[in-house]
């Protein structure tokens, strides 16, 4: 497998800028999915780019950084993840359980240590906050960028350039005198995106919109069995002929997207006339009023301010 140098460059410029984004900007450019766009895009290889990304996307659904706490960098391997998959041919689910996950994993540490490095600025903010320094802190605030970018340029750097043999000659063997396991592996991958969705419901209100929760299950199960079928019959359809050129893939979300919006707008607007006052009395709210919003928040709710 052959990277160009260009394509390092790309990849490890972009693996520094998507820390500072997810932590400053909160563009959704330092996300898995984008992770993933933007290295198949340079890997030439879009597809396995965002099915790897989604997926790691998926997995990190219910996880956050809640009190400063560091979770797995994703996006470092999702990175690492899409090269090798592309560069080797490597199927992307086995590319997410052998080399996104560890990776991302692994790198919960330098994550710790960037974190560490950070103090070093923000002492100096204090001493040039005490001073009245404003041109001191503006640098030691920017400076502090350098320990973030650091710890995800290095290390990608360092797997794309010199990882490249290891990894070829480990996937090799693996597929080959280990095919049982690579099988194995195969399926954890597909697994994995079931595992954020666990973790997500686990800090959702699930008991308090059980109902919703259903009833999206299965108006998804429906649409989706009802227009693949569809979707199979316009197949048919069009190896009869050739003027039939009709395409029902975005049928099934599209319909699951109003239907949902529908509902969300109904909860809307029920959740409103509820909230508003009842009585003549315009200031204050009923005894019942904050006996249901009690009850509402005792139910486990993750709050804004909490996140």
């Amino acid at each position: 497998m052959d990277i160009a140098f260009w394509q390092i460059l790309l990849i490890t410029l972009y693996s520094g800028f998507q820390i500072w984004d997810e932590l400053h900007l909160v563009t959704s450019i330092g996300s898995p999915l984008f992770a993933g766009f933007f290295t198949g895009l340079v890997m030439g290889d879009m597809t396995t780019g965002l099915l790897i990304g989604a997926g790691m996307q998926l997995t990190i659904l219910g996880v956050g950084t809640f009190g400063g706490a560091s979770r797995i960098d994703a996006n470092s391997g999702t990175i690492v993840a899409t090269v090798f998959s592309i560069g080797i041919g490597m199927d992307p689910q086995q590319a997410m359980s052998t080399l996104a996950v560890p990776v991302a994993s692994l790198l919960v540490q330098l994550d710790v240590l960037a974190r560490f490095a950070n103090t070093f600025f923000q002492h100096r903010i204090d001493t040039a906050i005490e001073n009245h320094n404003y041109k001191s802190i503006e640098r030691n605030y920017l400076a502090g960028l350098l320990p973030w970018s650091l710890s995800r340029m290095i290390p990608i750097f360092i797997v794309l350039t010199i990882g490249s043999g290891v990894i070829t000659q480990a996937v090799e063997f693996l597929n080959n005198e280990l095919g049982w396991l690579a099988e194995g592996l195969t399926l954890a991958g597909a697994v994995l995106p079931a595992v954020g969705f666990a973790i997500l419901l686990r800090y959702l209100p699930v008991k308090k919109h059980l109902p919703y929760l259903i009833l999206g299950f299965t108006i998804t199960a429906i649409f989706s069995e009802l227009f693949t079928d569809v979707s199979l019959i316009g197949n048919e359809v069009i190896g009869l002929s050739e003027e039939f050129a009709a395409n029902f893939n975005e049928l099934p979300l599209l319909a699951i997207f109003f239907i949902g919006l529908a509902i969300t707008y109904i909860y809307y607007k029920n959740s409103t006339s509820k909230a508003s006052p009842a009585g003549p009395s315009a200031g204050g709210s009923s005894p019942d009023q904050e006996s249901v919003e009690a009850s509402d928040n005792a139910e486990g709710e993750i709050l804004d301010d909490e996140l």
